[in-house]
């Protein structure tokens, strides 16, 4: 064991290392990392909520979704999209028909064709009110989509989506949508077979079930233990050198380092103590994310439902400190477009300015803090959260005189409690789905089935609509300006506080594993050069 692992048990509690211990004992003695032919091994942070592409919204459903579906799109090393199952689309002259046409040699493992009829059945499903799919929105440019979502109408043969023929999908849109080919690269939009989902129910989606289309077949899922991914023989772009990806249920970054360091993994995300040891390790690598990480806020919940409150609170974080606590370059950001992405304006938001923040807390009724209720701050559990989570306790300690609790809940149970109740203030994050800075902005719209905050502005909803169909980039970047200071200054219905970046080590025998700012894992070009060290 590394001179290093020995350094993390004087930073983390034993119940880690015996976590780890047991995990490094049972991947030992299972064989697996012994198989014949290309194994890649990889953790997840935590078990997938859900397979099921129309309800998934987290980005450990979506690391495995990406590696088993495949859609009309998908994206080049530029992050434009480029053609996946739809060989080719054409756009009309007024934008608002976009017609793809689909290969015919395209097949669900299953041996079945993939159609038209596939991806006109996923799209209706996923604006069905009786999926409550929280992705609906994604569609809703789409000629009656969120009518027939709000229930104004019920025949889904209204819905601007229609297989023309089994190889042509024709999409008739409200407004021209300048990113709508990159909306087609994302899981909600992937088709999906209706006798399977009918067939099966609630469990159409288990290993003995599933049917799916992309580069390899989802084998085997041993809850809360791993995930095994088989290469995909019938794979239309062919088939992966990678014979079989093995994902585990590794909740702590400390535990997947120590199984990376000893030979059970062959890549794994740094935990923030680890970055400064391994920056200049050759297996390092690091690349800004089009991700924020924020904290939310229940704007129905006393006191945050006084906006001076929420701003008195946005104003008292010393964001420029984050980054020496996480040690990985990320950026601090008071506004939420991140760096990277057209709209970015660093010149926004509620900048560190503990005199304003105290200022605001006593025009809210709380002078010196006095008299302010206790407050509970919910993150899901993960030590780069509980890191964040006790520096803003700090924050708002110092310099606004209130005490914060703490409270952590496994990623299932937060996202259900995020979704049923959301707490006075929580931990999340969100990553880019598409490069544009409609993703981001239409998070929070009044209909947006991921805005947690119960938060709500006509004019915010006016201008993200807007954004999405100016082509003058000077015009587009004014309505993201004004609908952004709405967000995190006059309304601060959220708190950004930075972009992410990833840090990760990878063996050196993993080939063609490339990283890109959206944090999408495609695995169906990586290789093993040689056999992993046993």
């Amino acid at each position: 064991m590394s001179i290093f692992f020995t350094h993390l048990k004087n930073i983390y509690s034993y119940k880690f290392i015996l976590i780890g211990l047991f995990l490094f004992l049972s991947l030992s003695c299972s064989g697996e990392k012994i198989d014949t032919g290309q194994v890649f091994r990889m953790p997840i942070s935590n078990e997938p909520p859900t397979l099921d592409w129309s309800l998934a919204t987290d980005s450990v459903s979506f690391d495995i979704l990406t590696n088993i579906m495949e859609g009309l799109t998908q994206y080049n090393s530029n992050m434009e999209p480029i053609p996946a199952i739809a060989k080719r689309w054409e756009i009309s002259k007024n934008g608002k028909v976009i017609t793809y046409y689909l290969r015919d040699d395209v097949f669900w493992t299953d041996g079945k064709p993939v159609t038209a009829h596939d991806f006109e059945y996923s799209w209706k499903r996923l604006l069905n009110p009786s999926t409550a799919a929280q992705y609906a929105y994604f569609l809703f440019d789409v000629e009656n989509a969120q009518e027939f979502n709000s229930g104004k109408i019920t025949d889904p043969s209204r819905v601007g989506v229609s297989a023309v023929t089994d190889y042509i999908l024709e999409v008739r849109l409200k407004k021209t949508v300048v990113y709508f080919p990159s909306i087609t690269t994302f899981m909600v939009t992937f088709p999906q077979r209706k006798d399977i989902v009918e067939k099966f129910g609630g469990h159409w989606t288990d290993p003995e079930n599933i049917v799916t289309n992309g580069p390899f077949k989802l084998s085997d899922w041993d809850h809360e233990y791993k995930l095994t991914l088989t290469a995909n023989e019938n794979f239309y772009e062919g088939r992966p050198q990678v014979d079989t990806i093995l994902a585990y249920v590794v909740r702590e970054k400390t535990t997947a380092l120590t199984l990376y360091e000893t030979g059970e993994l062959d890549m794994v995300e740094l935990p923030p103590v680890a970055i400064p040891h391994f920056k200049h390790h050759d297996e390092y690598k690091n690349l800004p994310q089009l991700r924020g990480y924020y904290y939310g806020i229940n704007v129905l919940k006393a006191p945050f439902d006084n906006p001076l409150v929420r701003r008195a609170f946005s104003h008292s974080i010393d964001r420029s400190r984050l980054p020496l606590l996480l040690k990985g370059e990320e950026i601090p950001s008071s506004s939420w477009i991140p760096k990277g992405m057209f709209g970015y304006n660093p010149d926004i938001g509620a900048k560190f300015n503990p005199v304003v923040g105290k200022k605001l807390l006593a025009e809210a009724g709380y002078p010196k803090g006095e008299g302010f209720p206790e407050i509970i701050a919910m993150y899901n559990t993960n030590d780069t959260n509980r890191l964040i989570g006790e520096f803003l306790q700090a924050q708002w300690k110092e310099h606004l005189n209130v005490d914060i609790k703490l409270e952590s809940q496994e990623w299932k149970v937060f996202l259900n409690k995020l979704q049923v109740d959301p707490p006075q203030i929580f931990r999340l994050g969100w990553g880019a789905d598409f490069p544009d800075p409609d993703n981001f902005m239409n998070l929070f719209i009044s209909s947006s089935g991921n805005n947690r905050l119960k938060w709500s502005n006509t004019r915010y909803d006016q201008l993200v609509k807007l954004g999405a169909t100016l082509d003058n980039s000077e015009e587009r970047q004014n309505v993201y300006d004004e609908a952004q200071r709405i967000l995190t200054e006059t309304d601060a219905a959220m708190i950004p506080l930075f972009v992410a970046t990833q840090n990760l080590l990878i063996k050196p025998y993993v080939k063609g594993f490339e990283m890109n700012s959206m944090e999408l894992m495609y695995l169906k070009k990586v290789h093993i050069e040689t056999e992993s060290t046993q």
